[in-house]
């Protein structure tokens, strides 16, 4: 086969490789990166699930990138991510250098209209996505009162560390109160790594944590008999219904709680809400994004990186181990990605902005 000839196909292969991640042909105009240095700027603090997120994968992009550029993650904490947010809205440097990570908690307070959301998700431009999971613990002379409901559980007092009601916490705080738990929480911290040490320093008295933060800092706190698991919010199958989530299927979900504890009701407008803000915060929890403007050349540079990450023969393997068994969106998966985790019906947001204005005075148009 002559050199040519040879050089054709191996486009050709890559071409298909491609494809098969619905990135469009012009990826195969690359944008070299050798030399630069990308900035991934993460709205929370350095001990939280979207850092253990983005120091996953940044050794890898850079790794698969044309170029092999630098990928620094950085840390902007600050009104429970919305600060970071408003601050790659104004972004304009399209040249692959400046990257985006946002969370639940950045897509929640866009859903319910926060006034302090001077984002647009519609500007920005997708080019991977994750899903992820997230466990409920208790300490362990708690934990020893719960026996798959929350029955034993009603009587006590519990503290918890939030980073504010419009934010991925909402799903915790509405499941306890739907199971009848007396929870107070605490709002303003930076980040659920910061929930988590109020929890092992005694000062909150539930937590939840994501996948990844939840197997790397609490698994260990389990393992030496100081934290007990609760509850998963479990996963979704094909048909949308609510399953063990595969990271955890040892450990029950809400909706087996749910179904055991006197009062909870998995059904009705309660739990519509409840599933619609969990279907929105954690089958597509984080996404990576390039600002407004940034030509498609780079954004197809970036997302046939992320592709060729996601097709490392390790890559199932060390994600599972680092981060849990979730998928992983590029290209077209992204942006669909995208859209569901930025869509919830309209009578999901007036019951959560009825609830959250009645239990703790938060207005929102």
């Amino acid at each position: 086969m002559s050199g040519v000839s040879k050089h054709l196909r191996h486009a050709a292969v890559g071409a298909a490789a491609l494809a098969a991640f619905g990135i469009g042909a012009s990826a195969n105009a690359e944008t070299n990166l050798a030399g630069k240095t990308i900035q991934w700027t993460i709205p929370f603090s350095e001990t939280g699930g979207s850092a253990k997120w983005a120091n996953f994968f940044a050794p890898l992009l850079g790794q698969a990138l044309p170029g092999s550029p630098k990928v620094v993650v950085r840390f902007m904490p600050g009104a429970g991510s919305t600060k970071g947010a408003n601050w790659f809205q104004k972004q304009k440097n399209g040249d692959g250098t400046v990257m985006f990570g946002s969370s639940g908690s950045t897509q929640f307070p866009y859903l319910l209209g926060d006034p302090r959301v001077r984002y647009e998700y519609k500007d920005w431009k997708p080019v991977m996505a994750t899903g992820t999971g997230g466990v409920a613990y208790l300490p362990a002379k708690l934990g020893g009162k719960f026996d798959g409901s929350a029955n034993k559980l009603k009587g006590e007092k519990f503290i918890y560390g939030s980073q504010g009601a419009t934010r991925l916490d909402l799903v915790p705080i509405l499941a306890w109160k739907m199971l009848g738990l007396n929870v107070e929480p605490v709002f303003g911290i930076k980040s659920r790594g910061a929930g988590r040490l109020m929890f092992e320093r005694g000062e909150a008295n539930i937590d939840y944590q994501t996948s990844s933060a939840y197997l790397k800092s609490v698994v260990p706190l389990v393992k030496d008999g100081k934290a007990v698991p609760m509850m998963t919010w479990g996963s979704l199958d094909s048909a949308g219904n609510i399953v063990r989530d595969p990271t955890f299927p040892d450990i029950p979900t809400f909706k087996e709680v749910c179904g055991k504890t006197d009062g909870c009701k998995a059904s009705g407008e309660q739990w519509d809400a409840w599933k619609a803000f969990f279907i929105a915060g954690f089958p597509v929890q984080k996404i990576a994004f390039l600002p407004k403007g940034t030509s498609q050349e780079v954004v197809d540079t970036l997302t046939a990186g992320f592709a060729k990450v996601k097709g490392r023969a390790d890559f199932e393997k060390i994600s599972a181990k680092r981060l849990g068994k979730y998928p992983m969106f590029v290209g077209k998966d992204a942006q669909a990605a995208l859209a569901r985790a930025t869509s919830v019906p309209d009578s999901a947001k007036a019951f959560v902005k009825k609830w959250l204005k009645a239990d703790y005075g938060v207005e929102l148009k």
